[in-house]
């Protein structure tokens, strides 16, 4: 039986059309895909991310035994600064990709993925053996993004406050990218990080389970002047996807590393030991089997999907690998994608081919992110 997020009824009463995603009932839209693409990129959307997990790591042991789990060093993280890392196994695969937010000295909250929730926990726990307290708080909680250029003119408006932990602000439009505050809001201590899945700024807000529909409500009516509009899963997809945002499944999974998927920023060898460093270390220096590459369609053609093989160009041309994410770009209208190939045909400005109901279709290998905001 699928899933539901405290908003399943405001889904609803808004028309939204469901779907299972990862064991939940989400809405991929409401409207359609490409109107609520584009409100976020020019004004601002509203999206129910309930289904993501929330684990609460704290103890004096916290920061020690979070930085031997993940790949980004905690100990640079500030009071209400948070970073996304990953948690890989002993061959450097990932188990998963998070954020993870410093609250205070011995606090953290990391936000995970809706499909790994019980194997991120069983994950953690064995290698914690009770150094820490880890909770699984994803029961507790709910949350929400809202994104686009307009959020930071009405954010104010649904959470009038200043913060009371994490970083200290007078108000949320004053948090700085990848900063969390906490905040009262309707008797309850709620999370805002200015933090986000779309390439646009904006806010996401971790509430207790039973306020969750009256922020969506709030947020709604604080935005609705400013086109705000409630978002689903497919314009969730495409936005990410424009600006080369992984997605756990697709570009991500125990068998590919955070190196071959062009993460390598986020994993700080410098640091020491940590689980998956001698393997990240080994391709760091020695190279990788694959890389995934950003790509765009040159030609007229249907979007590529995920799965679809990828050729190399000419007449000779030899399978060299598939696309893990594959959309038609409202932003750029034309077919865009990711996809992991031979580290030879990885080259920016290199053509490839994509095989798309048995045709390939030519395409050209681009520098991410895809999508750029025009200044």
């Amino acid at each position: 039986m699928l899933k539901r997020t405290p908003l399943y009824g405001a889904h609803l009463e808004r028309g939204g059309k469901l779907i299972e995603f990862g064991g939940w009932e989400m809405p991929v839209y409401y409207t359609s895909i490409v109107e609520e693409h584009q409100a976020v990129r020019n004004a601002a959307g509203l999206f129910d991310i309930s289904h993501m997990g929330e684990v609460i790591v704290s103890g004096i042991a916290a920061e020690e035994f979070l930085n031997a789990a993940l790949t980004n060093d905690v100990r640079k993280l500030a009071p209400g600064q948070g970073h996304y890392t990953l948690m890989c196994n002993e061959r450097g695969g990932v188990i998963d990709d998070l954020y993870a937010y410093r609250m205070n000295a011995n606090d953290f909250l990391l936000i995970i993925n809706a499909s790994r929730i019980e194997a991120d926990m069983a994950w953690l726990e064995l290698r914690n053996a009770g150094r820490a307290d880890v909770k699984n708080a994803s029961e507790d909680y709910g949350a929400v993004a809202v994104q686009g250029p307009a959020v930071q003119e009405f954010i104010d408006v649904a959470f009038p406050s200043a913060s009371c932990g994490g970083t200290e602000v007078k108000r949320p439009s004053d948090l700085k990218k990848n900063q969390v505050g906490v905040f009262i809001h309707d008797f309850c201590a709620i999370y805002i990080a200015r933090t986000g899945y779309t390439g646009e700024d904006g806010f996401e807000v971790v509430v207790p389970a039973a306020k969750l529909e009256s922020v969506w409500k709030g947020l709604l009516a604080a935005g609705q002047s400013h086109g705000l509009k409630p978002c689903g899963l497919g314009a969730r997809d495409t936005l990410r996807t424009e600006v080369c945002y992984p997605l756990y499944g697709h570009e991500l999974d125990e068998q590919t590393t955070p190196i071959e998927a062009g993460l390598g920023s986020f994993v700080a060898l410098e640091k020491g030991a940590f689980v998956g460093r001698e393997a990240l270390a080994r391709q760091k220096t020695g190279g990788v089997g694959k890389r995934c590459v950003a790509f765009q369609m040159t030609g007229k053609s249907a979007p590529p999907r995920p799965g679809y093989p990828i050729w190399s160009s000419g007449p000779d041309g030899k399978r060299i690998g598939r696309v893990v994410s594959g959309t038609q770009s409202p932003s750029l209208s034309l077919g865009i994608g990711m996809g992991y190939v031979e580290p030879d045909y990885a080259r920016v400005g290199g053509s490839l081919e994509i095989e798309i109901r048995g045709r390939r279709a030519p395409a050209t290998v681009v520098k991410k992110p895809i999508y750029r905001k025009p200044v």
